[in-house]
């Protein structure tokens, strides 16, 4: 989910075309024709839960013969690592990619298409989930999972402060986390200042556009007034919280604050929970979770969609036996393993009974469906997340109190020189 630049220099050698590329696997006969061949897999740190690991891997050894080796990367530095792997001769076969890096790495010819696997395997998916995948029209990879932020909350810290039912608006919302304030010796919320990727769902939300076209290039669009009243809601949430305005929500990790049991709620993602309780085992039973109302209880609050593709190497050796890992990795049976093992969010509907057997999964679904987008799906965005984030400084400028429309007037000029790389 992390996203960064990817290095023109790295990438020079990947504009090669995906049909040149010499595959190892020509020849081969069917999905079983690849006994005693090892198939490298990339994935980031925490993306591959065990038991979704343990049964693809036995079923794609069983359905081809091959072996799977998972070959586990570090955020940090991945952007060039990952641009360097994939333009030498031997890359890794299949690679994860942050949802909003997708279209650098296709715009440099750095991946095979897809589309034929897609229309295969992927029919039924949410466009939502999918739309990142998709560079000019072709599908440069294939969405392995995606979560949105719900609430996570104290359900004994809420019991105490007498709240008995769950919010379906903002305004509840707000009136509950007021009444916590006044009856309770808790912090209603744990919001940092720059929770960057609940900010990026509040845009969403107000149907704002990060990023603009003027005179054919892409500039910051970030004074528009729509983008002012997601800052403006924003600032309603943390006004409920303590924490640090200059900080994110790793923070220190927001899930070992809420562990602590003194906290009412955070803006998390499913999987904070098991942080929370590997910090204190004693805080699973209170654990609870919700989906973020919106202005209104037909619509949920705006949501990221943040997540992972996987997408097979351009210059890959083994391109179909890649293929064939990408229909184990992502079948119905295994999608649904990540929902029930993890709490992403289900990309097709086949998949909401899945969702039911994990609590935060089903909080997120609803937003999913009805509010859930990405960021700007260019090649040009990935630089403009790259620390330092100047929109984490817009954050934190306005909740000390300049207003939306000064603080980004002093970071758009950073954001264009930005999206001005190529």
């Amino acid at each position: 989910m992390k996203r960064g630049l990817i290095a023109a220099t790295a990438v020079a050698g990947m504009l090669v075309s995906v049909a040149a590329c010499g595959s190892s696997d020509g020849g081969k006969t069917g999905a079983d024709g690849f006994k005693g061949q090892k198939l490298t897999v990339w994935v980031m740190s925490g993306s591959n839960p065990e038991q979704w690991t343990k049964q693809v891997s036995e079923e794609f050894k069983k359905k081809t013969g091959a072996t799977v080796e998972f070959k586990v990367q570090q955020w940090n530095g991945i952007q060039q690592k990952l641009s360097t792997a994939l333009s030498e001769d031997t890359p890794p076969d299949v690679v994860e990619i942050g949802n909003t890096q997708t279209a650098a790495y296709a715009k440099a010819g750095a991946l095979a298409d897809l589309g034929d696997l897609k229309k295969e395997i992927g029919a039924d998916w949410n466009d939502a989930f999918n739309k990142a995948s998709i560079v000019d029209g072709k599908q440069y990879a294939l969405p392995w999972y995606a979560g949105n932020r719900v609430v996570m909350y104290n359900k004994k810290i809420w019991a105490k402060a007498g709240i008995k039912g769950i919010p379906k608006t903002r305004s509840e919302l707000f009136k509950d986390f007021d009444t916590i304030k006044k009856k309770t010796d808790a912090e209603p919320l744990y919001l940092p200042g720059q929770n960057w990727y609940f900010f990026d769902g509040l845009t969403i939300g107000t149907g704002a556009d990060l990023v603009k076209k003027q005179g054919g290039k892409w500039v910051s669009n970030l004074g528009d007034p729509k983008v002012s009243k997601a800052m403006d809601i924003y600032k309603q949430y943390q006004s409920f919280s303590t924490a640090p305005k200059n900080k994110d929500e790793a923070t220190p990790q927001q899930a070992e604050v809420f562990a602590k049991g003194r906290t009412g709620a955070v803006i998390a993602m499913g999987y904070e929970a098991a942080t929370a309780v590997k910090t204190n085992p004693d805080i699973k039973q209170d654990i609870g979770f919700f989906t973020i109302p919106g202005e209104t209880a037909d619509k949920p609050e705006g949501v990221f969609l943040g997540g992972s593709n996987f997408a097979v190497a351009g210059m890959g050796k083994n391109q179909e036996l890649a293929k064939e890992f990408l229909k184990v990795a992502l079948s119905k049976e295994n999608d649904g393993q990540m929902v029930k093992e993890v709490g992403w969010t289900p990309k097709s509907p086949d998949l909401a009974g899945a969702a039911k057997e994990n609590p935060a999964a089903a909080a997120a679904a609803p937003a999913a469906q009805k509010s859930g987008g990405t960021t700007p799906l260019i090649p040009q965005w990935a630089a403009v997340e790259n620390v330092p984030n100047p929109i984490k400084n817009y954050m934190t400028a306005v909740l000390n109190g300049k207003s939306p429309a000064d603080a980004a007037k002093d970071i758009e000029s950073e954001i264009n020189t930005r999206l001005a790389k190529q």
